[in-house]
């Protein structure tokens, strides 16, 4: 039995061509269609029976709380109500207003990341901005939702779902003004299904990520006189080099990223001036305190041994000097939780009951919005989807989904569904 129907598959491509880019991707909040596929997604949902619960944007209070990332608080600027109105987040709601021991909760994010891909339909596959991450699985999503409530009675009327479908889960927001105030605001269930791609396999982790900036601030020079001013690329390099063997000789149940590094275009100047970021993952407190210690310490040797390497270099000389005293480190981003599944009921009843698959434990997790479930008492949150972020081309150039993918995970929905709502009558 097909769960996808022929409107399904209309609404995914009319979901596919409105771009939902947030402004941290596009830089401007101009075009912004979130809102507007929001609205079809609700009118879609409206047909079965789900209600609107919640549409709105986030208080602008959110971006003073802990943890939101600097690239955020930049964007929003001087007017966050505006930064924030672009971006609204949908609640549907199906049944009545329930406890959470009586909800299953799903997440998925409307917002893509930026670069317009031209939507193709094939005759087992869509492409298009989004279509693996993650409209195709928010389409299938409603699917299985929709099969559900065909049959088994009792879903939607003794259990009751929830479906975040939210923003500002790209562009480095790390759901601080999507999935964190929805779930503050209690819209969560004893069992929350983030729907990211995992290839159909139950991930009950997920990391966090916090962004080291190191700065230098120097003088710049003509390439005439390259020893006048202070060289911030050399500089720089050296820490990019340092900092990558330090840090990643012992990752430990972390990830390094040595990202982008920029001092200037112009092949004939010295710039002082420029910044090199490192991203760091996490899945654990512990290891984000280790991280956080870890680029203190090995910033100030670097720096220690930078200044012993290049102060005999004339050219170098300034630049070794006043190395410590021009290079800053910021965090653009830190204080996110991380994700560790432990509920032992919400384990049994995904693989026992549901027949799900659990994710290999020796692969490492990934970041998500479902870190803001980390502190949820009472509850199971898992991460869970159709496709791979690699195989469908993620945040990449060809990003496609299967119908037969979006098919399984339609399908698996309402396996979930139908199996928490029998075993609520069975209690």
């Amino acid at each position: 039995m097909s769960r996808l129907s022929a409107g399904d598959r209309l609404l995914l491509l009319d979901l596919l061509r409105l771009p939902t880019a947030g402004p941290l991707e596009t830089g401007s909040d101009v075009g912004c269609g979130i809102r507007e596929a929001q609205v079809r997604y609700a009118r879609a949902a409206a047909a079965f029976g789900m209600e609107v619960a919640h549409h709105a944007p986030a208080d602008p209070a959110v971006l003073s709380l802990e943890g939101v990332p600097a690239v955020v608080r930049e964007a929003a600027g001087a007017d966050p109500a505006a930064f924030l109105g672009a971006q609204p987040n949908l609640v549907l709601r199906l049944g009545p207003e329930l406890p959470p021991e009586r909800v299953v909760m799903f997440n998925v994010h409307i917002d893509t990341v930026s670069g317009d891909l031209p939507v193709r339909l094939g005759r087992d596959r869509v492409e298009g901005r989004g279509a693996i991450d993650a409209k195709g699985p928010a389409v299938a999503l409603l699917a299985g939702i929709r099969s559900a409530c065909a049959r088994e009675p009792s879903v939607g009327r003794d259990v009751g779902v929830l479906v975040q479908a939210v923003s500002g889960e790209e562009g480095g927001a790390m759901g601080v003004f999507g999935t964190r105030p929805l779930v503050a605001s209690g819209y969560f269930g004893r069992l929350n299904v983030f729907c990211e791609p995992t290839g159909m396999r139950v991930l009950p982790r997920a990391t966090a990520a916090m962004t080291a900036s190191i700065s230098v601030a120097g003088s710049d020079s003509v390439d005439d006189e390259p020893e006048v001013g202070h060289n911030a690329t050399v500089l720089l390099g050296f820490l990019a080099q340092h900092l990558a063997e330090s840090l990643g000789r012992d990752a430990g149940d972390g990830a390094v990223c040595v990202a982008g590094l920029h001092t200037g275009h112009r092949h004939n100047r010295v710039y002082g001036s420029g910044k090199l970021l490192i991203n760091l993952s996490y899945s654990s407190a512990v290891t984000a305190r280790r991280w956080e210690d870890a680029v203190t310490t090995e910033l100030r040797r670097g720096l220690v041994e930078f200044s012993r390497r290049f102060a005999h270099i004339p050219l170098f000389g300034r630049t070794a000097a006043d190395a410590p005293d021009i290079t800053v480190l910021r965090w653009e981003k830190r204080g996110l939780p991380a994700l560790r599944g432990t509920d032992s009921w919400g384990e049994d009843f995904l693989s026992r009951e549901v027949g799900l698959t659990s994710w290999p434990p020796e692969r490492p997790a990934f970041t998500c919005d479902a870190i803001w479930m980390a502190e949820v008492p009472g509850v199971h949150t898992v991460v869970l989807g159709p496709g791979e972020l690699g195989r469908n081309n993620a945040h990449a150039s060809g990003e496609y989904a299967g119908f037969e993918e979006l098919e399984q995970f339609a399908e698996c929905v309402e396996r979930i569904l139908i199996r928490f709502a029998r075993s609520r009558k069975e209690r």
